[in-house]
């Protein structure tokens, strides 16, 4: 059977500057990927030891059929960070977090162990996505 694999998961973004500073400058993501259409642009970030895995940030509701009042409603879910978002993980939590704090980013809940288990943190990007950073586990041996 052949192996199936993680390529690419798509986020929208209402300020493709703003998302390309923050997953770029706060985040370290490299910029693989930058295209612009008309006055739309889909930019794709991954982190640099995973060239193999990306975020496409893309103009919401495009290409889609959809009304004026479904993409007003769209983005209003994008921004309270209910519609879209991704799990990151990182191995030092609390220097990520103090980072990502720094850098000025919506943050919705300071480093916590959760009572599943695992210890993490979460926050907006600037389009309102809610990014949620685990503490990586550590192996012991």
């Amino acid at each position: 059977m052949s192996s199936i694999t993680i390529h690419s998961s798509f986020l929208p973004h209402t300020d493709p500057e703003a998302s390309l500073a923050f997953y770029r400058d706060v985040l370290g993501f490299e910029v693989r990927l930058d295209v612009g259409y008309a006055d739309m642009r889909w930019i794709t970030v991954g982190p640099p030891n995973q060239s193999d895995t990306a975020i496409v940030l893309h103009p919401p509701g495009v290409g889609r059929d959809i009304t004026d009042d479904e993409h007003r409603l769209l983005l209003e879910l994008i921004a309270r960070g209910s519609y879209f978002g991704v799990n990151l993980a990182t191995d030092d939590l609390d220097a990520t977090f103090a980072r990502i704090e720094a850098a000025g980013a919506d943050i919705v809940q300071e480093p916590i162990e959760q009572d599943y288990g695992v210890r993490d943190a979460a926050f907006r990007d600037p389009a309102g996505n809610m990014i949620r950073i685990q503490q990586k586990e550590t192996s012991n041996g």
